[in-house]
């Protein structure tokens, strides 16, 4: 004949400990709100006291990434050797260093304090100082209760405080020290200190923050039980209220079971949150260079256009040569068709490579001729017709450039435009044009009143939060070899630059 109370038995006990670690629980997690109420409310008076006693402290405006305005004349004022920005600096001021209002402000002593000993409280020396200063502070304590150090209390109370110079390496062996020192002496009838009872909850504080759930219940369970035994056996807590004495327990252990669970929470928001700004930054990536090739793929079927007019001109003087040339000999006659031949070839071999690099399959060509800087006027008025203020300042000699400069700078100022009306809609747009003997430097800038994009363009290509219309203008300067950078303007607005070489090539 069976018995279902060994079950019982077995089935109540982890039922006991759950309860008794819910208790806990909710015991600090109601602490833990208490203590964050508190904080909130007393924040702002500390802010008003901190900003009373060393004033305001406003760190320095960061400098902006873009250069600003500056003459195309000489270098060019973006980019340096090593392939970034260039932030021109001021001249030296020869009246002696800047005035006190012109300086960095200075971190108020107060902050460099707290910051000061948040950098001490994760350094390794954190525990031993401050386990060494409670056994001291244990050991000034005696004369104030009229105690001699050298004694039983002295040796009782240095086992209580001296363990937890170790409790970061070893928390489970000094605490043991701890607790069972501290249980010795009030179950002798020794008088209960102050540090060693702040050691004692100290411990229980930190087991509980790193013990499981289950455990912290037994923990609990079994520092009530050791209190109510000390008040039963002893009368060293008779000066304090058995109510006040338990809820100090049960609250240094509730305290370290909160604890453990915002950091366990805090740790997993920090990881979802790295693992979404991974995911955000692989799209990031992702969309930019689907971006580059779209945009690849657009500069190279408007290069097909001016390529096939080339050669379709090749081609047509090819095949007419025989009839406007007299005299030409077989031999040249027929080179001229080899020639005819060959560049039809050509085209037709452009034709299948265009179908390839189209973006959209039922994308038809564009059978429109490409746009060179001859209309940057109509270009300048249409911007104006839709709402626009532009104005275009062409510096230099101007002289016909090669159909390829003169379409990627057409386009540079089309899609710059573009920007400007989306983002900065009624802003002030100057286009500036500088024939620089061998290359042409571009500027489009505005005055938008409106936030610009928050995105820098280097000349290295870097980026952070690239539109499409600034990856086709670098692709643009890139394919030239040239330079380009775009960014908000430290007066307000934004800029873009291209340097664009143009070589001896000439438009026929």
């Amino acid at each position: 004949m069976t018995s279902d109370k060994p079950d019982f038995l077995h089935e109540a006990g982890p039922a006991a400990w759950r309860v008794a670690a819910q208790v806990v629980t909710a015991v600090g997690q109601v602490l833990l709100w208490i203590l964050t109420g508190i904080g909130r409310l007393l924040r702002p008076i500390t802010s008003r006291l901190v900003a009373a006693l060393y004033g305001k402290s406003t760190p320095p405006a960061a400098p902006p990434p873009y250069g600003g305005p500056q003459p195309y004349g000489g270098p060019p004022p973006y980019a340096t050797p090593d392939g970034t920005l260039l932030q021109r600096q001021p001249p030296p001021n020869p009246a002696g260093p800047p005035p006190p209002a012109a300086r960095q402000p200075r971190t108020p002593p107060l902050l460099r304090w707290v910051h000061a000993w948040r950098r001490f409280s994760e350094s390794w020396a954190y525990g031993p100082v401050t386990g060494a200063i409670l056994a001291v502070a244990a050991l000034i304590e005696f004369p104030l209760h009229h105690l001699q150090v050298v004694s039983l209390p002295g040796a009782f109370a240095l086992a209580a405080t001296l363990p937890l110079m170790f409790r970061r390496e070893s928390l489970h062996p000094a605490s043991a020290i701890v607790l069972g020192a501290l249980a010795a002496s009030l179950l002798s009838g020794q008088q209960v200190l102050l540090t060693t009872a702040f050691a004692g909850l100290y411990a229980l504080y930190l087991l509980a923050q790193q013990l499981p759930r289950p455990s912290t219940g037994v923990l609990g369970v079994c520092s009530v039980v050791g209190v109510g035994v000390v008040y039963l056996a002893s009368s060293s807590l008779d000066e304090i209220p058995w109510l006040a004495g338990f809820t100090a327990v049960i609250a240094a252990i509730g305290l370290g079971d909160a604890r453990r669970t915002v950091e366990t929470a805090e740790a997993s928001v920090d990881e979802e949150r790295e693992r979404s700004s991974e995911t955000l930054t692989r799209l990031n990536v992702a969309e930019r260079e689907q971006a580059i090739l779209r945009e690849r793929a657009r500069i190279a079927r408007e290069l097909h256009d001016v390529v096939a007019h080339s050669v379709s001109m090749i081609a047509v003087q090819a095949e007419t040569a025989p009839y406007t040339m007299r005299d030409l000999s077989p031999e040249a006659k027929k080179g001229f068709g080899e020639i005819s031949g060959t560049a039809r070839e050509a085209l037709e071999e452009m034709r299948r490579l265009l179908t390839v690099l189209r973006a959209e399959p039922g994308a038809e060509p564009e059978v429109t001729p490409q746009p060179k800087l001859d209309r940057l006027g109509e270009l300048i008025d249409s911007h104006r017709g839709a709402g626009g203020e532009a104005r275009l300042t062409v510096r230099g000699s101007a002289r016909p450039l090669s159909t390829t400069v003169e379409l990627s700078a057409y386009r540079i100022v089309q899609e710059a435009l573009t920007n400007a009306r989306r983002h900065a809609p009624g802003s002030r747009v100057d286009v500036e044009l500088e024939y620089q003997g061998d290359r042409l430097a571009v500027r489009v800038s505005d005055d938008g009143a409106t936030v610009p994009p928050t995105t820098t363009v280097n000349p290295d290509g870097r980026t952070r939060v690239m539109g499409h219309g600034l990856v086709g203008m670098r692709e643009r300067a890139t394919m030239l070899g040239g330079r380009f950078a775009a960014g908000p303007r430290p007066e307000g607005g934004f800029a873009v630059q291209a340097d664009l070489p143009v070589g001896k090539n000439r438009s026929s």
